[in-house]
């Protein structure tokens, strides 16, 4: 008997701000039907709860630690989630649902690698 293959995770990155022109009450609208639609999918097991990202942080390097982020305000990360898909398509697919993309927010979708790192390994973090 074939055994069904489990979903993967993938890392959802809410980026962006709120567009300038839009009124609270209807970003307000988005954020609560956000909230409704995260509940849901969380619910059937399609995802995985996050959290918001306070707006303070440290960037640590080798040479110092130093008070951070520093990404521009288009590419500002605000909060996380993941997203038990059965590729990056159908996880980008669920995302594109999220309602506040209409009020200027977007997501980045990423596999979560279940592997360890290697310094053999062709990953994000190996020079090109």
């Amino acid at each position: 008997m074939n055994q069904p293959i489990p979903p993967s995770e993938y890392l959802v990155l809410s980026r962006g701000q709120w567009d300038k022109g839009a009124a609270r009450e209807d970003i307000q609208a988005a954020i609560d039907r956000f909230y409704v639609w995260h509940e849901r999918l969380v619910g059937e097991g399609r995802m995985r709860a996050g959290q918001r990202l306070a707006r303070a942080g440290k960037m640590v390097s080798r040479q110092a630690i130093v008070d951070g982020p520093f990404a521009e305000a288009k590419e500002l990360v605000g909060g996380y989630w993941l997203i038990l898909a059965g590729s990056l398509d159908e996880a980008a697919a669920i995302a594109a649902e999220n309602p506040c993309l209409d009020y200027g927010l977007l997501f980045e979708i990423r596999p979560v690698e279940p592997v360890r790192a290697s310094a053999y390994a062709l990953t994000n973090e190996t020079p090109t």
